[in-house]
């Protein structure tokens, strides 16, 4: 049960990527007082939960409305893993400069900046909705599901807490230690996402 609780955390914690999200928060409120600030990293949170357990807990029936299996969605979801881990390895600038134009515009005026783009797409983004769905696709008993869910919740806490210390945080790791973590973090995402194609391409008969 330990190694359930353990695999799902590591999956979703490189996934949803706290540090970079902190990251992200940092630049995004540098000039907004600490009560709103507060608020912003409450509501980015329970904005990102709230999706991520949609996705949690209705991923499969939508899946099975499509007409797509779960092997074919773990072998795209594995690609699509693979990809990010990808750019976390070969990214060369900071978190802010992979905004898009109008990503950049909706952070100036600093509005709608919980929801957009700290908690979709930056905490509930592609990577971690695809891992959420793998596992708990994986999650073959209701005690398995539960520490999916329970590792959901730890690695959601981490990344709010990130947010409120972002400041301090990015001053303990300085740019060198954020861009490491990235670094490492894209190596185990690669391999996470090598299992998942793996099992995918498995569970569909393409190989024994």
């Amino acid at each position: 049960m330990f190694q359930i609780f353990l695999s799902a955390f590591a999956t979703l914690f490189v996934a949803v990527g706290p540090v970079e999200v902190a990251s992200m928060f940092l630049a995004l409120t540098t000039n907004v007082n600490p009560p709103h600030r507060r608020k912003l990293a409450v509501l980015a949170a329970v904005t990102a939960t709230g999706v991520l357990l949609a996705f949690a807990l209705g991923g499969l029936q939508l899946l099975a409305l499509l007409g797509v299996g779960l092997p074919a969605f773990r072998t795209a979801g594995g690609i699509l893993l693979l990809m990010m881990s990808a750019e976390l390895l070969l990214r060369q600038h900071s978190a802010i400069s992979s905004l898009t134009g109008k990503e950049a515009e909706a952070a100036q005026n600093r509005t709608d900046i919980a929801i957009f783009p700290l908690a979709i797409p930056l905490t509930a983004g592609p990577g971690s909705m695809t891992a959420i769905v793998l596992l708990m696709g994986k999650a073959h008993t209701a005690t398995n599901a539960a520490l999916v869910l329970a590792a959901l919740a730890l690695v959601i806490l981490i990344t709010f807490l990130s947010m409120l210390l972002s400041d301090r945080l990015m001053r303990l790791l300085g740019t060198i230690g954020a861009n490491v973590i990235a670094r490492v973090s894209g190596i185990l995402l690669a391999a996470l996402a090598m299992q998942f194609i793996f099992d995918g391409l498995h569970a569909s008969g393409v190989f024994n």
